[in-house]
């Protein structure tokens, strides 16, 4: 005998129905969360800037059919492209996350909530160009400021305690549920179609980490975002055209997310969806120093400190021991041959060497020419990696969320120097003090790459004044970037 299962279409599921609540009816009052989201979007940007100068990345750019624009698209950053959304999202979520170069979110998931601006931007610039046309209100960079703050938010809690990379999911689902939700709310949908939308988002094909570990690491971790963020916005213009969405569509025996993808596991939430707020965008941490995995981020730094003490002893080195927190562990530390740039930005053994050796890390260091070093593999099987579980215990402690590395480098001679150890990488909200002019000349650096001085000077000028900022149509400020 088979079961019976009601056909009987069953009410949302709570957490898409508080997810749409959150976007359409919660208020960002911080002043602390869209000076923080100002920044992130300077950052951004100036990543995206930044990867323009790889062939690697632009390769991926354009329209689909060469040669085609859209009359009245949104215009992408450092280009001359005018897109359709969906592809315009692609361009710039792709263009941002190329480099492992932007904002980051550590938890029991992690991810890169600027990921979500790909599709913001687009969507927001390709509706105030139509809204221009057709004598509609226009969006200003503070409805993609509030935008960029809601989807760092639902990334972020979402990841606080929800391991996708457990069950071997990669973590752009979280940036395909968050951006489409705040872009369904940007296009003019309801609280019933962002919760249609949502209910797309998930029981959508989620991607594998695979492109993210050895054996099989490759580029594709670097326009994954962009995928899921271009997603988003086709799966929010379908869902604005009537396309029905699934209302159990996490819940829904043997066949919803949680039963197939989650091991049956509803998600978990450190509070509850009716209390977020800007939690996430206030935390968010910053790569300032480094284009490398944020999980590294401090034992490069250490690295850098110990530079100049093993700079003329590189072949006298015996060992090299990285303290450090599990998830480390579990994600860069890397033996054996790295085949191409994104193997070496997720090899915590290449990012400790780099610095070593030259005092420095570089995007330029991950490519072939630098990689061909041979002291930088013979460094590398020298290093082990440890857990302290002390680190581990401060990396989840939500009032510390440390990101902890130690380099102790040792002799032939049986010398060694003093173990060098950083908690917290300079992007993190206890050293934002310090950070924040860094990442200013950061974004100065990445301008001068693609601008005129001129062109240079506006954008700047622009992105330091908040208030003007927030005040300025979206499709000026874009009008900014175009080249």
């Amino acid at each position: 005998m088979s079961s019976h299962i009601s056909n009987i279409r069953p009410q949302p599921d709570q957490v898409l129905g508080d997810i749409a609540d959150y976007v359409v009816n919660h208020d960002i009052e911080s002043a602390l969360a869209y000076d923080t989201a100002r920044n992130c979007l300077m950052d951004s940007l100036g990543c995206a800037m930044e990867a323009l100068t790889y062939p690697a990345c632009t390769k991926l750019l354009g329209p689909l059919i060469p040669g085609s624009t859209v009359p009245d698209g949104a215009k992408i950053p450092g280009t001359r492209f005018q897109l359709d959304p969906v592809q315009a999202a692609f361009n710039i979520g792709t263009m941002i996350r190329w480099l492992d170069f932007n904002d980051t979110w550590l938890a029991a998931e992690w991810g890169h909530p600027s990921d979500n601006l790909g599709g913001i931007l687009a969507v927001a610039d390709w509706c105030a160009r139509n809204a221009v046309i057709g004598g509609a209100k226009s969006f200003t960079v503070r409805d993609v400021l509030t935008a960029m703050i809601k989807a760092h938010e639902i990334q972020g809690c979402l990841a606080l305690e929800n391991s996708f990379n457990k069950v071997g999911l990669d973590h752009v689902v979280l940036v395909k549920v968050a951006s489409v939700a705040v872009v369904t709310h940007l296009l003019g949908g309801s609280r019933d179609q962002l919760v249609d939308a949502l209910s797309q988002a998930w029981v959508d094909g989620q991607s594998l980490r695979t492109y993210r570990h050895a054996p099989n690491t490759g580029s594709r971790k670097s326009w994954a975002a962009g995928d899921a963020t271009s997603r988003a916005v086709w799966l929010a213009l379908i869902t604005l055209k009537g396309e029905t969405g699934y209302p159990s569509a996490l819940t829904a025996k043997t066949w919803g997310f949680y039963d197939v993808l989650f091991k049956g596991q509803p998600f978990r939430f450190q509070r509850p969806i009716q209390q977020w707020d800007s939690y996430v965008m206030e935390n968010v941490l910053f790569k300032i120093s480094f284009p490398a995995e944020f999980h590294s981020q401090t034992a490069a730094e250490c690295a850098m400190q110990l530079h100049s003490g093993v700079k003329e002893r590189i072949s006298d080195i015996s060992k090299i021991t990285i303290r450090t927190h599990e998830a480390a562990i579990r994600i860069i530390d890397k033996k054996g041959p790295l085949n191409s740039p994104a193997d070496r930005d997720h090899c915590i053994q290449y990012i400790v060497a780099v610095p070593l050796i030259f005092g420095r890390l570089t995007a330029a260091d991950y490519e072939d020419a630098i990689a061909a070093d041979p002291r930088i593999d013979e460094l590398r099987e020298k290093i082990t990696c440890i857990e302290d579980p002390q680190f581990t215990k401060a990396y989840y402690d939500p009032q510390k969320r440390s990101i902890a590395n130690g380099v102790t480098v040792e002799f032939k001679d049986g010398g060694k120097l003093d173990e060098a150890v950083v908690e917290y990488p300079i992007g993190h909200r206890f050293r934002r003090k310090e950070g924040i002019p860094l990442l200013e000349e950061k974004f100065r650096i990445s301008l001068a790459r693609r601008f005129t001085p001129a062109q240079q000077n506006a954008i700047i000028d622009l992105c330091l004044d908040q208030a003007k900022l927030e005040a300025t149509p979206v499709s000026e400020f874009v009008d900014l970037f175009v080249v």
